[in-house]
C-alpha cells in the first residue's frame, strides 16, 4: 500500500467516524426534539381538555341555574294563580251570603270605615233592591258617634260591598276594593297556609 492510499484510507476512516458522530448526534437531537414536542403536545392536550371540562362545567352550572330559576318562576306563577282564584272565590262567597248574613257583614264594614260626619252609602243595583226595610236605622245605630249615613237611591256598578260618599269624596268599600287594599297582607297569610314547607 502506497503512502497516498494510506492517507486516503485514514481520511476515509476519519470521515466515517466524523459522519457517524454527526449522525449519532443528529439522531440524539432529533430524539430529544421528538420527546420535547411530545411532552409539549401532551401538556397542551391536557390544558385544552381541562379548559373544555371547565367550560362544560360552567355551561352545566348556567343551565342548571336557568332551569332552577324557570322552575321557581313557574311555581310562583302557579301559586299566584291559585291565590287569585281563592281571592275571587272568597269575594264571590261574600256576595252570595244569605241576605241577613250579608247585610250583617255590611253593617260591620260600614261601622269600621264610616267617618264621624254625615254622608251617603251607595249599593249595587242588586243590593239596593234587596235592602231590608229597616237597614238605614240599623246602620246608623251601628256607627260611631258623629257618623250618619243615608242610603242613596242611586246605585253603583260594584259586585258586593258599598261606596261611602262625603261631599265629593268617595270611599270605595266594595269587596273588590277591600280585597285589593289588603291583598299583600292576606296573600302572605294564604301563601303561608297553602304552601308551608313541611
Amino acid at each position: 500500500m502506497t503512502g497516498l492510499e494510506k492517507i486516503v484510507r485514514d481520511i476515509s476512516k476519519e470521515s466515517e467516524t466524523a459522519i457517524s458522530a454527526v449522525l449519532e448526534g443528529a439522531h440524539r437531537d432529533a430524539e430529544q426534539i421528538r420527546k420535547e414536542s411530545e411532552t409539549e403536545a401532551n401538556e397542551q392536550c391536557k390544558a385544552i381538555r381541562l379548559r373544555a371540562e371547565q367550560e362544560a362545567e360552567e355551561v352545566r352550572d348556567r343551565m342548571t341555574s336557568a332551569a332552577n330559576l324557570q322552575k321557581r318562576r313557574t311555581i310562583l306563577k302557579a301559586k299566584q294563580q291559585i291565590i287569585s282564584e281563592i281571592f275571587e272565590k272568597a269575594r264571590l262567597k261574600l256576595s252570595e251570603l244569605p241576605e241577613n248574613e250579608y247585610f250583617g257583614l255590611i253593617l260591620k264594614v260600614a261601622a269600621k270605615y264610616a267617618l264621624p260626619e254625615k254622608g251617603e252609602i251607595l249599593f249595587s243595583p242588586k243590593d239596593l233592591k234587596r235592602l231590608p226595610p229597616d237597614f238605614e236605622k240599623k246602620l246608623n245605630s251601628a256607627l260611631k258617634d258623629g257618623a250618619f249615613l243615608t242610603v242613596s237611591s242611586h246605585s253603583q256598578s260594584i259586585n258586593g260591598g258599598f261606596i261611602l260618599v262625603y261631599g265629593g269624596v268617595e270611599e270605595n268599600c266594595s269587596f273588590s276594593a277591600l280585597f285589593d287594599a289588603k291583598r299583600d297582607e292576606i296573600q302572605d297569610k294564604v301563601q303561608a297556609l297553602l304552601f308551608a314547607e313541611a
